[in-house]
C-alpha cells in the first residue's frame, strides 16, 4: 500500500527527485573520498614531514567538503519541497474523496477517523518521504561505497564487516517485525481518543447539564491510557534499536583497532590506512543507522498508507452521472416513485415503495413517528443518499442523471440540524448564492424572522459567526439556515423539521411569510409539530418506512388512525377540529 501510494503521488515530481538523487550521490561520493585524502595526508605528509603535501591535499579536502556541503543543502531543499508537495497532494486527494461521500460512507468511517487520516496519517507519510529523501537515498550508496573503499584500504581487515552488517540487519528486522501491528493499534486508539475528545467538546453543555463530568473524564482517561499503553510498547522496542546498533559499532571498532594494530606491527598496513578504515567503518555503520531510523518509521507509515488507501479506495454510493442532464424543463415538480432505501447489510429497508408527489405552488408535509424514515426520504431528493429502489424525479428527470450543480440550484435543503460555518452572517447567507446582494440577504432574513436579531448585532451582516454557529441560539441558528436557503431561491424547498426550535408565534409568522415568498415554488416540510403542517395542501403519513396515508388534515383525521394518534398526542379533539 505504501509503495503504491508513493508511486502514484510522486510521479509528477520525477525531475526534482532525479536532481535530488544526483545531489545525494555527489555528496555521498565526496564523503567517501575524504577519509582516503586524510589517509594520504597522514602517510605521505605527516609521517614524512612534508608540509607542502599536507597543505596541497588539505586544500583539496576543503574543496571536497564545500562540494559536499552544497550538494547536501540542495538535496535537503529538493527533498523538503517534494515531501511537502506529496503531503499537500495526498491531503487534497483524501479531502476530495471525502467530499464525494454520501451520508452512508461518512457514517461508515466516522468524522474523527477521517480527520485523523487526513492530518496525522498524511503527516506520517510526508515525514517518511522527507527522511527517505534526506537520509535513505544516501544510505545504500554510503554503505556499498564504504565497503568498497574499506576493501581498498585493507582486504584482510575487511573481514570484520562480514560479521557487523548481518548482525545489524537481523537485529533491526526482528524489531521492525514486531512494531508493525503495534503501530496499527496505535492509530486505531488515536482515532478513539479523537472521537471521545470531539464528543466531549461538542457536547460540553449536555455533559454539564447532566453533571457527567466524572464519567466523561473516565472515558477519556480510559482511551488515553489505552493509547499510552501501546505507545509505551512501541517506545520500548524503538528504545532497543540504538543501544543494539551502538553496541555493534563499538565492538566492531574495538575489533578493527585490535586487528589493525597487529597489521601495522607486522608491516602489512599503514597508520593512515587504519584511520581511513575506521572512518569507513563508521560511515558504513552510520548508513545502517540511517536505514534503522527509516525502518522505525516504515511500519507506522505503512499502516497510515493502508488507512489512507481505504478512504481513497472507497467509492461513493452517490455516483455523478456519466452524461448529466444540464437543463430541466418545467418548474419544481417533484415525484418520488416506488422509492426504497436500504443500508448495506441491514435486515429491513428504511423506506419501502414510497409514492409522493409535490407540485409547484403547493405545500406537501411529511409526518410520522420517530424513526419512520422522514429525514431519509427528504435526503433522497438532493442525493444525500441514492434510492436503492424506485426513482426520485425532479421535473420528470431522475435525480441520478441530473448535473449535481444544477440539482443543487434546483433543490434547497434546510437540514434537521442546521450548521453554520465560521465567518460572518453574510458569508453564511451567501453560501448557496455568492452573488446575492445585501438587499437579498435582508429580504431573506425578514422572511425567516431573523432580521430583528441580526440588526441588533454589533456589525449586522458583518457580525462574526463561530464554527457550527455556537455563538447564536438554536432558534437563531435555524432561522439563519432558513434564510440561507431563501437566498439560494431554489425551485424546490425541503424543510427537515426546521421549525422545531422556534416558539409558536415565530413559527406562525415565519410560515405566513414563507407562504408568500415560496408561492410559486414547491415546498416539502418534515415536522413533528402538527400545528406546523396542518394547513398543508397535502400531508403524507409515514409509519415504519411505509406511506400509510395521504390527504389534507381533515381527511386524515377522519380516515387515518396513525395520523389521528399523532394529532391527539399534541392537541385536544376541539383543537384538532
Amino acid at each position: 500500500m505504501l509503495i503504491r501510494l508513493l508511486r502514484t503521488h510522486l510521479s509528477p515530481y520525477k525531475k526534482p527527485i532525479a536532481v535530488l538523487v544526483l545531489l545525494q550521490f555527489l555528496q555521498t561520493c565526496a564523503s567517501l573520498y575524504l577519509p582516503t585524502l586524510n589517509a594520504d595526508i597522514i602517510d605521505n605528509g605527516v609521517v614524512k614531514g612534508d608540509t607542502g603535501y599536507i597543505l596541497t591535499f588539505g586544500g583539496i579536502m576543503i574543496a571536497v567538503t564545500v562540494v559536499q556541503m552544497i550538494c547536501n543543502i540542495g538535496a535537503v531543499y529538493y527533498g523538503a519541497r517534494t515531501a511537502s508537495a506529496l503531503g499537500r497532494d495526498v491531503r487534497a486527494a483524501v479531502f476530495d474523496r471525502v467530499q464525494s461521500f454520501s451520508a452512508r460512507e461518512m457514517g461508515q468511517f466516522g468524522a474523527p477517523s477521517l480527520i485523523t487520516r487526513t492530518t496525522n496519517d498524511v503527516q506520517q507519510i510526508q515525514m517518511l518521504t522527507l527522511m527517505t529523501f534526506t537520509l535513505m537515498v544516501s544510505a545504500p550508496i554510503m554503505c556499498v561505497g564504504g565497503i568498497v573503499m574499506a576493501l581498498g584500504q585493507d582486504v584482510p581487515l575487511s573481514g570484520v564487516l562480514l560479521a557487523v552488517v548481518p548482525v545489524l540487519g537481523i537485529s533491526v528486522s526482528l524489531i521492525v517485525r514486531r512494531l508493525r501491528p503495534l503501530f496499527r493499534t496505535m492509530q486505531t486508539r488515536l482515532d478513539t481518543v479523537n472521537r471521545v475528545l470531539r464528543e466531549q467538546i461538542t457536547g460540553n453543555r449536555v455533559i454539564r447539564a447532566f453533571v457527567r463530568d466524572p464519567y466523561e473524564k473516565g472515558r477519556f482517561r480510559e482511551g488515553n491510557a489505552d493509547l499510552t499503553e501501546v505507545s509505551l510498547g512501541t517506545g520500548k522496542l524503538l528504545a532497543l534499536m540504538f543501544p543494539i546498533v551502538m553496541t555493534v559499532v563499538n565492538v566492531s571498532s574495538i575489533a578493527v583497532v585490535w586487528f589493525g594494530a597487529h597489521r601495522i606491527d607486522s608491516g602489512g598496513m599503514q597508520i593512515g590506512a587504519l584511520t581511513a578504515f575506521l572512518a569507513y567503518l563508521m560511515q558504513i555503520v552510520m548508513s545502517v543507522m540511517m536505514a534503522t531510523f527509516m525502518f522505525m518509521m516504515v511500519p507506522r507509515a505503512e499502516v497510515c498508507a493502508e488507512r489512507i488507501q481505504e478512504v481513497l479506495g472507497t467509492e461513493s454510493s452517490v455516483v455523478p452521472p456519466a452524461e448529466p442532464v444540464r437543463e430541466l424543463r418545467g418548474h419544481g415538480h417533484l415525484e418520488i416513485r416506488d422509492a426504497g432505501f436500504r443500508y448495506p447489510g441491514a435486515e429491513e429497508p428504511v423506506l419501502k415503495a414510497i409514492q409522493v408527489t409535490a407540485r409547484p405552488g403547493e405545500t406537501t408535509a411529511v409526518i410520522g413517528s420517530t424513526g419512520s424514515g422522514k429525514s431519509t426520504l427528504l435526503g433522497l431528493v438532493p442525493r444525500l443518499f441514492d434510492a436503492t429502489d424506485g426513482e426520485v424525479l425532479v421535473n420528470g428527470v431522475d435525480v441520478r442523471t441530473i448535473d449535481p450543480v444544477l440539482l443543487a440550484r434546483t433543490v434547497g435543503l434546510v437540514p434537521q440540524k442546521p450548521y453554520l460555518f465560521a465567518g460572518t452572517v453574510a458569508t453564511n447567507l451567501r453560501y448557496g448564492n455568492p452573488d446575492a446582494t445585501d438587499a437579498d440577504l435582508w429580504r431573506a432574513l425578514e422572511v425567516a424572522q431573523a432580521k430583528d436579531f441580526v440588526k441588533k448585532l454589533e456589525s449586522g451582516l458583518g457580525s462574526p459567526i463561530a464554527q457550527g454557529g455556537t455563538n447564536v441560539s438554536g432558534g437563531q441558528r435555524q432561522r439563519l439556515a432558513i434564510a440561507r436557503t431563501l437566498v439560494q431561491r431554489p425551485e424546490i424547498y425541503l424543510f427537515d423539521d426546521s421549525f422545531s426550535a422556534l416558539d409558536y408565534a415565530t413559527d406562525s409568522a415565519l410560515r405566513a411569510a414563507l407562504g408568500e415568498e415560496t408561492a410559486e415554488a414547491t415546498v416539502v416540510i418534515v415536522a413533528q409539530r402538527v400545528s406546523t403542517i396542518r394547513d398543508a395542501d397535502r400531508i403524507v403519513v409515514l409509519d415504519e418506512g411505509h406511506v400509510v396515508g395521504t390527504g389534507t388534515h381533515h381527511e386524515l383525521m377522519a380516515g387515518n388512525e396513525t395520523y389521528r394518534e399523532i394529532v391527539l398526542s399534541q392537541l385536544t379533539e376541539a383543537e384538532a377540529a
